[in-house]
């Protein structure tokens, strides 16, 4: 092989795509004989090279959140606890938009609009035939933090209690009561997949502020699989979730009008 140490550790590192070509040469380096994989994995380098449908938005996307959205609707299961704000694939336009604007680094009014367009998109999966199963915990943080005021809060609160009613969504929300629990390193999601000898099994994706990172080996996944179930079983009954949205849309709602009246 002709590479330089250079370019093969950016391509291990996934830091630069390679071809088919190149993966032929990478199966030849680790001397992977399979034929079923050696198949399956010159065919996903073709695919990789195929422009998905958010290319239009990659003047406005962070490069790293591409690969989140190809893993993404290959899911088939999607579970997602957060802690401070409403995960994207449930948030409102005015949720989002909100959120987009307090963003650290100054941002044009219309890559904003076009971030809020990429964020709704996402969420065509919800309404495919076959949807992904989601499980959100939602700490109780979230449901007081007034993102774009109450009125834009209050819309957000009843899309979340209509959403938990779906029959391919669960939505749990996580009380101030329960005091410590296996959420408090922050948020995190967990992809999963079936009947696919592409992905690992389970992928555990955690976000900041620069960076995306993936973690796949099945010892470490495990960890965030056992605490989702913690806070699963720790936080309330879904349709007790449901109750506590609506309560607290009313109460953002009865303040806005006595506001209005003063």
């Amino acid at each position: 092989m002709s590479w330089s140490g250079s370019k093969l550790s950016r391509i291990e590192r996934g830091q630069v795509a390679s071809n088919s070509d190149d993966v032929r040469d990478l199966l030849e380096l680790y001397e992977v004989t399979d034929p079923g994989m050696r198949q399956t994995l010159v065919m996903l380098a073709r695919e990789s090279r195929r422009r998905g449908w958010w290319h239009v938005y990659g003047d406005v996307m962070p490069e790293r959140f591409e690969v989140y959205l190809g893993l993404e609707p290959e899911a088939s299961t999607l579970r997602f606890y957060q802690a401070q704000v409403v995960p994207g694939l449930l948030q409102t336009e005015a949720y989002a938009r909100a959120l987009l604007e307090a963003h650290p680094s100054p941002v044009d009014p219309s890559e904003i609009d076009r971030r809020a367009e990429l964020r709704i998109r996402r969420q065509g999966i919800l309404s495919h035939e076959n949807p992904p199963d989601v499980w959100v915990v939602l700490d109780e943080a979230v449901l007081h933090r007034p993102v774009g005021g109450p009125e834009v809060m209050a819309e957000q609160l009843r899309h979340l209690a209509e959403q938990g009613q779906k029959s391919h969504i669960t939505l749990q929300v996580l009380p101030f009561d329960r005091g410590a629990h296996s959420g408090l390193n922050g948020a995190f999601d967990i992809l999963e997949f079936t009947e696919s000898d592409i992905y690992a099994p389970k992928l555990v994706h955690l976000e900041n502020l620069t960076s995306s990172l993936y973690i796949e080996k099945a010892k470490e996944v495990r960890f965030y699989t056992v605490a989702f179930e913690h806070l699963r079983t720790a936080a309330l009954h879904p349709a007790e979730t449901r109750g506590l949205l609506t309560e607290l849309e009313r109460q953002l709602r009865s303040r806005r009008e006595v506001d209005e009246d003063d």
